[in-house]
């Protein structure tokens, strides 16, 4: 299975979470609009380059710690692009142990739930 099928697999969050991420020389704050066990997407005016490495820092609501990243660039919405399309970048996890990948599933799945009810 290619890491895009298995990304389009996992169930995704369309939900704001603030998310720091830095790459060689910068470290950047922004919002993920959209996150799985796999990945988020970053809205930024100023996507990086496909292929790019990230730390990322992201505080999931209702976790007692920040989770510590690791990614790559994968895609990129420019700014300026095709009517209704966020500007920003896709980023897929590269280095999630199994425990925390499960961590990420069940908080998707619990906001998802917690979401659909209100």
């Amino acid at each position: 299975m290619t890491p895009s099928e298995k990304k389009r697999r996992s169930a995704r969050l369309h939900h704001e979470i603030p998310v720091a991420y830095r790459t060689v020389g910068a470290f950047l704050s922004d919002w993920a609009t959209d996150i799985s066990q796999g990945g988020l997407f970053i809205n930024t005016r100023n996507p990086l380059p496909v292929g790019t490495a990230v730390k990322i820092l992201i505080q999931l609501p209702g976790a007692s710690f920040p989770y510590h990243l690791d990614g790559r660039v994968t895609r990129v919405s420019p700014f300026g692009n095709t009517v209704n399309v966020v500007p920003g970048m896709g980023i897929e996890f590269t280095s999630v142990d199994e425990p925390r990948r499960r961590e990420l599933e069940a908080f998707v799945s619990r906001l998802r739930h917690d979401l659909d009810e209100s």
